[in-house]
């Protein structure tokens, strides 16, 4: 089986969507990698992340903004012949993700990215939210500068 690299926008946003949490990627300020699972949302070849606004994710992302997230989904074993091992593989589809982090400040525009991220995950995008906990969050948008997509096995 080979890969196939997937180019259609279409295609990859089914993919990404198909995603329950995304990897993020970034380089402390000790030039070390330094990678995290978050809950995201997709709109426009653009991701959009939600954290708490302190601690050790916030300060790497604000020095160095660059990252490099991963989507992965519908991952199924496979074989050839049940006694060897190298006929074993895996199937699956991915996505990945080069962009700046930009840090979202403005009420009413986080209010929109986090209905996009809770539509990821409930189907809606008409959600209420108090003052305090708007304020509270951090919100951050990646547009994507490079997406690179592909399938193995489908």
């Amino acid at each position: 089986m080979k890969s196939r690299m997937i180019t259609l926008p279409e295609a990859i946003a089914d993919i990404v969507k198909a995603c329950e949490v995304c990897t993020v990627g970034m380089v402390d300020s000790e030039n070390m990698p330094y990678t995290l699972p978050f809950n995201f949302g997709f709109e426009n070849q653009t991701v959009y992340l939600h954290s708490a606004p302190v601690g050790r994710k916030i300060e790497v992302m604000k020095a160095n903004p660059e990252v490099c997230i991963v989507f992965s989904t519908a991952h199924e074993l496979y074989k050839q012949s049940e006694n060897v091992a190298c006929s074993y593989g895996m199937r699956y589809k991915s996505v990945l993700v080069r962009g700046k982090v930009e840090f979202i400040t403005e009420f009413d525009e986080k209010v929109r990215i986090l209905n996009i991220i809770m539509k990821q995950y409930t189907k809606r995008d008409d959600f209420e939210y108090s003052t305090p906990s708007v304020n509270g969050v951090a919100v951050m948008k990646i547009v994507a500068e490079k997406i690179e997509a592909k399938a193995f096995g489908y």
